[in-house]
């Protein structure tokens, strides 16, 4: 595929004004939707084929989300695109004020392999909401979804519309020598700073969407039966490759025992005594990934789990007990199915120790004491997150999802979606039956006082 003749057919595409339309726009995601829908199965089977997902977990993690966020969008939309009014300052009188959003023009969504499908489909259905045509760049570390997509989007939409562009390090780097008007990433830091580099040679406004290493902030008030089947959920979800699970826990060393015993039992409850024989348990996505966490064991800490399947590409969840802040698997972000644990005696013990390092994109707190809660919320920073539960918080199209800091700028999800792919224009419309004469030179005395009365 010529990359560079695909962006130029976009691009006039774009000017030819189509996707403008209200109506387009509806029509569009109506059909994404149908398409969506008909392949349900498709999807199922191809994200089984690269991950090991259950039926129940693609659908309730990819496919179900997907679909709401292409309902919200539509429902709203027709809102979205009104222009909104806007108070005018008495020294533009008489006149009245207005922001109008338009589409950036061809974006680039270059999407992750850890949940390949709704980290591909959210992020378009946003710019198609915003009237942008769209290169969707998916993940070769998941083959089946990638050819998927493609084939989604080809009975969905003309090329020069909508397009998919698939490939290894070789594309991504050809797509990102192209001129885009916006670019919508979700991946690693490191890869992250490349988009990032190559967007600022055309001052490209880019969208990272990042990482982290997430801590989980457990209280000794906290409902602790409650805490350890939510944060068992978040953390061994899809394998533990989820960029806001919980990435480590910090709990309150006078219930840490009691805790872990509790948490011990929920991870059995869900994936069983043997949870590498659990057909609905997720694999790593390859063998370098697996080696890398791998590598991040210490068979002294390890306190549950442990277990690998080195064939089937899986881990057990794994606890790693009386960890230090030095250790290896707390240099870098997990991406899988091991749990740090370490402890503090005072709530400011824990608040120092996450605002010491970077800045994660999820934060989860449990506690039922509520200025514990108000303090940690107030001096933490971080993307987003929960009180007393775990990952849902990006399960919603009525708030944004985005990192701050290392763990990424700009954020999407519902009308933040919208507002990601569109430009506000600022417009003031002045009328003509009166023109005031203090702007004009010559500037006398008395405009000069006119002036300031305006502008105080």
């Amino acid at each position: 595929m010529d990359i560079e003749e695909l962006v130029k057919k976009q691009r006039k595409y774009f000017t030819l004004g189509a996707t403008r339309s209200v109506v387009f726009r509806c029509d569009v995601l109506e059909k994404l939707e149908m398409e969506i829908r008909v392949r349900e199965q498709k999807i199922c089977e191809a994200l089984k084929a690269d991950l090991n997902k259950s039926g129940f977990e693609s659908y309730m993690t990819e496919i179900g989300l997907v679909l709401s966020e292409i309902r919200y969008l539509r429902r709203h939309l027709r809102s979205f695109v009104r222009p909104r009014k806007h108070l005018t300052p008495l020294a533009h009188f008489h006149g009245k004020s207005f922001t109008v959003p338009e589409p950036y023009g061809v974006a680039l969504i270059m999407s992750p392999w850890n949940y390949p499908f709704m980290l591909c489909m959210e992020p378009l259905a946003g710019a198609i909401a915003a009237g942008n045509c769209c290169i969707l760049k998916p993940s070769a570390y998941a083959p089946a979804v990638s050819a998927l997509i493609r084939e989604l989007i080809e009975a969905s939409f003309p090329p020069e519309y909508v397009a998919v562009v698939e490939g290894g390090r070789e594309e991504n780097a050809a797509l990102l020598e192209q001129r885009f008007d916006y670019i919508f990433f979700t991946g690693g830091v490191e890869v992250g700073k490349l988009v990032l580099e190559k967007a600022s040679r055309s001052l490209t406004p880019v969208t990272l969407e990042l990482g982290g290493k997430s801590p989980c902030i457990i209280d000794g008030t906290a409902d602790l039966k409650t805490a350890a089947k939510r944060l068992a959920f978040g953390k061994f979800l899809n394998a533990g490759q989820t960029c806001v699970a919980p990435d480590y826990l910090l709990i309150q060393e006078d219930v840490k025992e009691q805790f872990l015993e509790l948490f011990e039992k929920a991870v059995r409850s869900m994936y069983g005594e043997k949870p590498l024989e659990n057909p609905d348990y997720p694999r790593i996505v390859n063998e370098r990934h697996f080696e890398r966490i791998s590598g991040l064991f210490d068979g002294k800490k390890i306190r549950m789990g442990g277990e690998r399947n080195r064939e089937r590409l899986q881990i057990a969840p794994t606890v790693l007990d009386q960890v230090g802040a030095d250790a290896p698997v707390m240099q870098e972000e997990i991406f899988g199915p091991v749990l740090p644990v370490l402890t503090f005696r005072q709530i400011d013990e824990a608040e120092e120790f996450v605002n010491s390092r970077e800045k994660p994109l999820a934060c989860y707190i449990f506690t039922k004491d509520k200025e514990t809660e108000r303090r940690l919320l107030s001096s933490l920073s971080f993307g987003g997150g929960c009180v007393n539960d775990t990952i849902i918080h990006l399960a919603t199209s009525r708030m944004g999802f985005g990192g701050v800091g290392r763990s990424g700028m700009g954020s999407y999800h519902g009308r933040k979606s919208f507002e990601t792919f569109s430009h506000e224009k600022s417009i003031v419309k002045k009328y003509n039956w009166i023109d005031l004469p203090i702007r004009y030179q010559p500037y006398t005395k008395g405009k000069e006082r006119l002036l300031k009365l305006f502008l105080r």
